[in-house]
Formats: structure tokens, C-alpha cells, sequence
């Protein structure tokens, strides 16, 4: 189980986003997994595909990596910290934009949530939310500070 030393999970979620880029949010799903290394301290990996209901035609893919801390454990409930880095890829589909393109960028994320253990081998992500943070290094068309998307998941896993 993830809240067990040594555990591990993995699970998907329903995922939306508040993108930075144009005003509203987009929505898509994520997949993650994590394994507890030490007592509270573990590792997790997350794939979020934020490019399937998008009102503006934008989507944000991240593919990250990072420490995860377990805060609170009691009995059922785990409330962690995480801090990620990996790549995103900004993606103009077809539809709003003439020339669809992707643009791919390193990212790093701090973040946190909370899971529930529903039974010996289900676990519910009642909540999982990352600030992200996408430097632009002079990107055309991206504010100069980059975007700062803030990310939030809600799924179900299955632990080991």
C-alpha cells in the first residue's frame, strides 16, 4: 500500500488546469505512480495529459519526476509534499490555430495532496494540486516570466 513503508501505487486521475495562457481552464487526465523509499519519504512520477477539453484549442502536457514526503499518516488518511522537474510540451492544436505546434520546455513543480485509503489495495487521490513553473527563455507569444500553471488531480490507485 502507499501508505505502508516499502509501498508503492499507481493510478489515474481526472485532471484540469488553470493554464496561464488564455482565460479558461482545460481539462485532460494524469497518470502517476509512487513508491515509498523510507519511512516517509518516497519517490513520484506523474504524466499529465492536460489537452483533451480545451475550450482554446491549447494543451499542456507535463512528464515529471521528483521527492515526494508523507506529512500526516493516520490510519486511512496520508496528506504529502512533492517537489518535481521534468519537461512540458505546450501544445496550439488544430482548430483556433492556423500552424499547430508544440513547444517543449523543462518545468519544475512544487505541490501536494491528500490520499485515502478506501481498502487493501484501492486508494482515492482526493486531491493532488502542483504549481508548475515554465520558464520561457524568450519563448515568441509567452509572457516574459515564462507560465505558471496550477494543476489539480483527483483519481483512484491501485497498491502494492
Amino acid at each position: 500500500m502507499a501508505t505502508r513503508v516499502g509501498g508503492a501505487q499507481v493510478g489515474a486521475g481526472f485532471t484540469f488546469a488553470i493554464p496561464d495562457y488564455g482565460p479558461t481552464y482545460i481539462k485532460g487526465y494524469t497518470i502517476y505512480a509512487d513508491a515509498d523509499l523510507w519511512r516517509r519519504f518516497g519517490f513520484e512520477a506523474d504524466v499529465h495529459q492536460v489537452n483533451v477539453l480545451t475550450p482554446t484549442d491549447i494543451g499542456e502536457d507535463t512528464y515529471l519526476i521528483g521527492p515526494r514526503f508523507s506529512v500526516i499518516r493516520q490510519d486511512r488518511f496520508t496528506a504529502y509534499v512533492k517537489a518535481l522537474g521534468g519537461l512540458g510540451r505546450f501544445e496550439y492544436q488544430t482548430g483556433y490555430y492556423r500552424h499547430p505546434h508544440t513547444d517543449t520546455f523543462g518545468v519544475f513543480s512544487v505541490g501536494g495532496g491528500i490520499d485515502f485509503r478506501a481498502s487493501q489495495h484501492i486508494n482515492i487521490r482526493a486531491i493532488d494540486i502542483e504549481a508548475q513553473k515554465w520558464p520561457s527563455y524568450g519563448t515568441p507569444g509567452f509572457p516574459a516570466h515564462g507560465l505558471s500553471p496550477f494543476v489539480t488531480t483527483f483519481g483512484v490507485a491501485y497498491a502494492f
